[in-house]
């Protein structure tokens, strides 16, 4: 709590926002962790980021969450960044600290933090496949190295923006790890950890690739997630791998903003099954 007991508060920023679930997850961490805060959706107009968040501010908030489209407006707009905002080219974070906006980015640690724990794989020494070279797949790619692949493959429709991703990862020292493109066609061998960071989910499709990339121990992930396994799932699922959906990532990754906010690291697990739960419910 801030100074005279005003309640601090939070909140996620998008457009449109009315499907988030960060008001849920929050309000279950503030609770376990008794932290006394509000967190609320807000929608800005396109246009109109900046001056919601200078709105926000001037009333007393105290961070926010930000998603799609805003996550570049979000990084322009910070006036110091962490390590892993500045890799990834965009903020999900914003912590407000008097006239500092510090920009952080939680994506990258929430999908790792969910495939080495809550799925309990490895990245070390391990043979990835990174599906994609937009933003997703940006904001993932320095903390997937840092967890020591043996290689790490970033396929996409075109090499030439996942050769910007190679001469990202090159750029900030990540020499240990042997990163290379491919377009779908060239893709071959099989991999440990195969992840989707592509939108084709969005659209019920899956990138055009073979199904012998997989095997029995491979975990294929996909960073959306839904009530039923998404298209790349499924076609996973049919070559015979381990398949997992992004909602960990997207607790994970809210955990790691309320650590930046607050200090305090909360229980993510019921939070994760809970919000399971509510989504196969919601299926019915």
């Amino acid at each position: 709590m801030s100074e005279f007991g005003k309640i601090d508060q939070y909140l996620v920023i998008g457009n449109p926002i009315g499907h988030s679930k960060s008001p849920a997850i929050h309000a279950q961490f503030a609770a376990q962790t008794a932290q006394h805060m509000s967190y609320k959706a807000l929608m800005a107009p396109l246009g109109g980021f900046a001056a919601s968040v200078h709105a926000f501010r001037h009333t007393g908030g105290n961070g926010a969450n930000v998603t799609v489209p805003f996550k570049l407006e979000a990084y322009a707009m910070a006036t110091h960044l962490t390590a892993r905002a500045e890799a990834a080219g965009a903020v999900n974070t914003l912590k407000f600290e008097g006239e500092q906006i510090l920009g952080d980015n939680t994506d990258g640690i929430g999908l790792v933090v969910d495939i080495t724990r809550n799925a309990g794989a490895t990245f070390q020494n391990k043979r990835v496949l990174l599906l994609g070279a937009g933003g997703a797949a940006r904001g993932v790619l320095m903390p997937i190295l840092l967890e020591q692949p043996s290689e790490l493959v970033i396929a996409n429709r075109t090499p030439g923006k996942a050769q910007q991703l190679l001469e990202l990862a090159y750029s900030h020292g990540v020499d240990t790890v042997a990163v290379s493109v491919s377009d779908w066609a060239q893709l071959s061998g099989e991999f440990d950890i195969i992840i989707n960071a592509t939108s084709a989910s969005l659209s019920d499709e899956v990138p055009p690739i073979s199904p012998a990339l997989f095997n029995a121990s491979t975990l294929a992930y996909d960073m959306m997630y839904g009530a039923a396994p998404t298209a790349f799932l499924r076609f996973a699922d049919n070559a015979g791998a381990q398949i997992r959906d992004g909602l960990g990532m997207l607790v994970e990754q809210a955990a790691e903003a309320f650590y930046v906010w607050r200090g305090v690291r909360p229980e993510t697990s019921s939070v994760l099954k809970t919000l399971r739960q509510s989504l196969e419910l919601g299926a019915q």
